[in-house]
């Protein structure tokens, strides 16, 4: 049996007349990220404080806490959420804050790990500083160890960020109307699911791209520091 040759057409023009939707659920797909971000800033410290703490009934809940979101795939995160949430705590949000929820304590359990390794980065000398000063202990943690810890942590903060607005694409399977859902409709819409899931990777792309260059750069900068 001889191989025949396949045929494409290929029509980007048609999926470019109706980028507007797409445009949309970007917007929708960059509110998710940057409230899942602002989750996973400020609690991924507080959980990183807790994770050091030596007291086992705080150690030991928030160490399962980290665990479960590091161990367990996104996907079944965000199901968990939409569907099991509302039925076992008759919680009831719209999607796109479930959706938040669920990538921000994802992205919180990543992000105290990069602080508790910056964290225990902090000279000693600056504390004592800090007790010298009169500073008491929650002072020092806001005003000593938080900044240095968060200078310190940048690169990974930055890069587990990357990663939470990839992984937002994982929403649109409970439908939520980010670029991946408004691609989905579109490519079945159009017929032309090459062009349109090309140009959806381009769209991610332009938006990780920079990003990513700056960790890179970010990080060559504490390289020659520490020198």
């Amino acid at each position: 049996m001889t191989g025949m040759a396949m045929t494409y057409a290929f029509d980007f023009q048609t999926v470019i007349r109706n980028l507007p939707p797409l445009f949309e659920g970007l917007w929708v797909t960059l509110q998710l990220t940057a409230a899942a971000n602002l989750i996973g800033l400020s609690l991924g410290f507080v959980v990183a404080l807790l994770l050091m703490s030596k007291r086992r009934m705080v150690q030991l809940p928030t160490m399962l806490f980290v665990e479960f979101f590091r161990c367990t795939p996104a996907i079944v995160q965000i199901v968990w959420f939409f569907y099991c949430v509302p039925i076992l705590f008759d919680v009831f949000l719209g999607s796109i804050t479930m959706g938040i929820l669920a990538l921000g304590l994802n992205l919180a359990a990543f992000n105290a790990e990069a602080y508790r390794a910056a964290v225990q980065a902090v000279p000693r000398e600056q504390i004592d500083a800090g007790i010298a000063l009169g500073l008491n202990p929650l002072q020092r943690i806001l005003y000593i160890v938080l900044p240095s810890a968060f200078r310190a942590a940048i690169p990974v903060l930055l890069t587990n960020g990357i990663g939470i607005f990839q992984q937002s694409a994982l929403v649109a399977i409970v439908a939520v109307q980010d670029l991946m859902y408004q691609g989905k409709s579109l490519a079945t819409e159009t017929y032309r699911p090459i062009e349109t899931f090309t140009i959806i990777a381009l769209i991610y792309f332009m938006v990780s791209f920079p990003i990513s260059q700056m960790v890179g750069w970010l990080e060559r900068r504490h390289e020659r520091m520490a020198r």
